[in-house]
């Protein structure tokens, strides 16, 4: 006689759900950051606790899913504001383009065929390779930032190729979810592909127009940030610096929704495009700040700890996959990193940093993940399989770069006592 081990499911109103889930999310988040990992390892701990996978507690309902989606499109503009064109322009020049290519392609190619080998289905094996290329450019930031080599030349490479791994990866799922329900046959997947390509193109020829036009205006001394000067005296409402910003990304979001591709590209773009230099450095940060605080602390927490609801180590039967998507997710990017770096001309110990700073994935990838999996592109095995990926990678890599940054000053303290 089989016997149901389920926990039963404690019934609160909404609103007690969200109270509990955010004050354990932030507490254990809390408890992560003292020991100098991201907030959101605890904060998908919350969700896992309080979930189905123990207690029972919580369920992710269509309000949580609501809330987790403005926490998502809040995450990617932060995300966009990390990054300027002018940094992206940068990664395309010279050999830094080589890092940038092997250090995503090589994962991308490697996931796909880990997935290939274990029989997943095409859109399967690509999502596997697209979350293995990822690379979190907000965990890589904050891990330098710890370690105090955010401004070293290993340090600087490594943002801006994952910046290049974030813009990338972020236009294919775009071209991903746009293709989900093409057909099966050959021609029409071919059509699907060139009609998607074909709203890309025309939505990037728009955002460089718009960028053309921004670089124009900021060469005029302050211009715009003198019109929005204007602007915010004649208005009168608060926070209305913070509503313009947020106009001018849900234009973009709303654009890209009409061309048929997914919100969070043209909120992303939008969001690169709110650039210090023509808004000036107080309104940049002002706007920062507040989303930071909005996000941060309220919607994050509650998107990290959905996942956790959602994620399910007992749906879990093909450890054998998920010890090859763990074992590529490393050796692919620290090898693609390494080699990238050697051919750049960078020393054996500095491009072995390179290749432990890029392994972080994190965040973007749980946006990915998480996306891919509400849109019914990936299954909950293959979902909880990339959420521990993306746990593991990002514990690992703040104790792999402490050890090459020491090697590094170990051989350069050697080097000036010659």
């Amino acid at each position: 006689m089989e016997m149901d081990l389920e926990l039963p499911s404690l019934e609160l109103p909404f609103f007690a759900n969200l109270l509990l889930l955010l004050v354990l999310a932030r507490v254990l988040g809390e408890i992560m950051e003292r020991f100098n990992q991201p907030a959101m390892i605890g904060e998908i701990m919350a969700g896992v606790i309080l979930g189905p996978s123990l207690l029972n507690f919580i369920h992710r309902t269509e309000d949580i899913k609501v809330i987790s989606d403005l926490g998502v499109f809040l995450l990617v503009i932060l995300a966009g504001l990390e990054i300027r064109f002018d940094d992206i322009l940068k990664t395309l020049r010279g050999r830094s383009i080589v890092i940038s290519l092997l250090a995503f392609f090589l994962p991308i190619l490697s996931g796909f065929l880990v997935g290939s080998a274990f029989g997943q289905d095409v859109m399967t094996t690509v999502f596997i390779g697209l979350c293995v290329a990822i690379t979190a450019l907000p965990v890589s930031i904050r891990i330098l930032m710890d370690l105090k080599k955010l401004n070293s030349e290993v340090g600087q490479r490594i943002v801006s190729v994952a910046i290049f791994d974030d813009v990338l990866a972020l236009t294919i799922l775009g071209i991903l979810l746009d293709l989900k329900d093409a057909g099966t046959s050959f021609t029409s997947i071919n059509q699907s592909i060139i009609i998607t390509l074909v709203k890309l193109i025309i939505f990037l020829v728009i955002i460089a127009l718009v960028f053309r036009f921004i670089r124009r205006m900021s060469k005029k001394e302050n211009f715009i940030e003198h019109q929005l000067n204007s602007l915010l005296s004649v208005l009168k409402g608060k926070e209305s610096l913070f509503a313009i910003f947020f106009v001018f990304i849900l234009l973009f979001a709303s654009l890209t929704e009409a061309v048929g591709l997914h919100f969070i590209i043209g909120s992303f773009f939008a969001a690169m495009l709110i650039d210090k230099d023509l808004v000036g450095e107080k309104h940049l940060t002002t706007f920062h700040n507040t989303t930071n605080s909005m996000t941060m602390g309220f919607l994050a927490p509650i998107f990290f700890a959905g996942i956790g609801l959602e994620f399910k180590f007992s749906s879990i039967n093909n450890y054998g996959l998920l010890f090859a998507i763990l074992g590529v997710s490393f050796a692919s990017k620290i090898i693609g990193g390494y080699f990238g770096g050697r051919f750049a001309r960078l020393s054996h110990r500095t491009s072995v940093a390179l290749g432990f700073g890029l392994n972080a994935r994190g965040i973007m990838e749980l946006v990915i993940a998480n996306i891919a999996y509400r849109a019914g592109l990936i299954g909950v095995e293959i979902f909880s399989m990339l959420v521990i990926m993306g746990l593991v990678t990002t514990l690992s890599t703040p104790f792999l770069l402490k050890w090459a940054f020491k090697r590094i000053d170990q051989e350069a303290l050697k080097e000036a006592h010659e």
